[in-house]
């Protein structure tokens, strides 16, 4: 096994993925579903199993409630992905994906978590702290549950000694963008946030380059990774520009490809790789998951193969 630093991945509003398919949606009749296929799910459990498939060691921090929880626990466990459970006051919530066979679209269903309170947060937060190792590698990744402050990712970051990965989105996003503290090591914005947040389109590379280049000048985050869609992804520090471009694959199912590419960069920097190649990594194992039917995540033979048809550029 390749030497690694320690990864302690957090999901702080995880869900239990149900994906299956109908022949044709339509409104109006009962739609008869095919088998469904249940996994554990949220951006933290996903990099975790990623890391893991990719023949890497990572720990999932999770914040779980009620039956549901214990469900997405089980499934952790039925994929040998170690787990720290935190339990709190709100039902772990699902999320449900259709495909409709007639036409290969996908219809994605997001269920909002129960509200967690003040205890939960102190909870959370004393057991994030006490499990994050000096200088190992803390991935906070997907949405904060509702309940916890807005600045709560910014909480754990300040209260941590390790290299932080963060990729989230919403009101989360936009308060870590607005409000640095210490810069994260690494900050992952996806186009549509990017977008949002620089307040008009990326039209070109040279946009996205320039947003990223913002980020790191104002101390939001050392290195900073954006995408561009079927263009690739662009990687930015102060001594590094990149551009990786993805291969043509099949699409199947997009779910879950931003977490197998959060979780293959992190892995790769955790190996010690060079930014470059932890970026070409990460677009491999985007690319093979969007390869895999539903709720499904890369496998390691894949993400070689893609490896090798991924191409990096200096912009």
């Amino acid at each position: 096994m390749t030497a690694q630093t320690e990864i302690l991945t957090v999901t702080l509003n995880p869900a239990v993925d149900v994906a299956t398919s109908v022949p044709k949606v339509v409104a109006g009749p009962k739609l008869r579903c095919g088998t469904p296929r249940f996994d554990p799910g949220g951006g933290g459990v996903n990099v975790a199993r990623a890391i893991c498939k990719l023949g890497g060691t990572a720990i999932a921090l999770v914040a779980v409630g009620g039956a549901m929880g214990n469900r997405l626990l089980a499934l952790l466990a039925a994929e040998a992905v170690p787990a720290l459970p935190v339990p709190v006051s709100g039902e772990t919530r699902q999320s449900f994906a259709v495909t409709d066979d007639s036409t290969g679209a996908q219809y994605r269903f997001s269920v909002p978590g129960q509200v967690l309170t003040a205890r939960d947060a102190d909870l959370l937060l004393a057991e994030i702290v006490a499990h994050t190792a000096q200088n190992s590698f803390l991935v906070l990744s997907g949405s904060v549950a509702p309940g916890l402050p807005i600045d709560f990712q910014s909480q754990i970051i300040a209260a941590v000694d390790a290299k932080i990965v963060v990729d989230t989105a919403g009101l989360a996003l936009d308060h870590l963008i607005a409000h640095p503290g210490r810069p994260v090591d690494l900050l992952r914005v996806d186009q549509k946030e990017a977008e949002e947040a620089a307040g008009h389109p990326m039209l070109s590379v040279a946009d996205s380059v320039a947003f990223a280049a913002d980020l790191v000048a104002r101390g939001v985050a050392k290195m900073v990774v954006t995408g561009r869609g079927a263009e690739g992804s662009v990687l930015v520090s102060a001594q590094h520009r990149f551009l990786c471009h993805p291969p043509i694959v099949p699409v199947r199912s997009k779910i879950g490809a931003g977490d197998a590419f959060v979780a293959a960069l992190t892995l790769a920097l955790a190996r010690g790789e060079p930014p470059d190649t932890a970026l070409q990594r990460g677009v491999a194992a985007a690319s093979a998951t969007v390869e895999t039917e539903g709720t499904a995540l890369c496998d390691l033979h894949t993400v070689t193969a893609r490896f090798a048809e991924c191409t990096v550029e200096v912009v």
